[in-house]
């Protein structure tokens, strides 16, 4: 799953590739929101692993989609 963060403040949002299903992605984010989490961060590790840590007070949206499969090869044009 594809999940992109916005965040406050920033013209860049977070983009994370998870291995969750979007309901798990969903709790987690709704858990965080809540207050739930004593540390204030939402905390998603991403397909490689990699932990992504995000105040919960700077969270602008929360963006759950299929991952885009990426095309290998090109694409037949017509020339010039």
């Amino acid at each position: 799953m594809e999940v992109k963060i916005g965040v406050q403040h920033s013209p860049r949002e977070l983009v994370i590739d998870s291995p969750k299903s979007p309901d798990e992605i969903a709790s987690d984010v709704a858990a965080a929101m809540s207050g739930s989490t004593k540390d204030g961060l939402l905390t998603l590790v991403d397909e490689r692993g990699r932990k992504v840590l995000v105040p919960v007070d700077r969270i602008a949206y929360v963006e759950i989609a299929q991952a885009d499969q990426r095309r290998v090869g090109f694409i037949a044009g017509t020339g010039a």
